[in-house]
């Protein structure tokens, strides 16, 4: 149960990036998340959609596992997975905060599953 609440909470979490990339890249709020210039927000908003977009597929896979219950174990897996290996490019090559903000959650959710917790 633990294990399904976290894969969740990392599914919102993807959520709102989604939002963040693809609505409001290139907003005040946006630019205050990610740390952007107008400048650079106006130039990058296609680019930014499309990393939104490959987020949500994050997103449709993670609760597509918690939609199938039990037998979703290995799809929440690879899903939580993938979450982290971008978690950690993306710490190693934008932002060590890219870490804590996906990498972390999709381990401690995928902790909890394989502990069956």
């Amino acid at each position: 149960m633990i294990g399904n609440i976290l894969t969740g909470v990392v599914a919102a979490i993807h959520v709102y990036i989604v939002i963040l990339e693809m609505v409001l890249w290139d907003t005040p709020r946006g630019r205050k998340a990610f740390g952007m210039t107008p400048e650079f927000s106006a130039s990058t908003k296609v680019l930014a959609a499309n990393q939104g977009l490959y987020n949500g597929f994050l997103v449709a896979g993670l609760v597509w596992g918690l939609w199938l219950g039990d037998a979703g174990f290995a799809i929440k897996v690879f899903f939580l997975g993938c979450v982290a290996v971008a978690g950690f490019y993306g710490a190693a090559t934008v932002s060590r905060r890219i870490l804590y903000i996906q990498t972390v959650p999709a381990g401690l959710a995928l902790l909890a599953l394989w502990a069956g917790m």
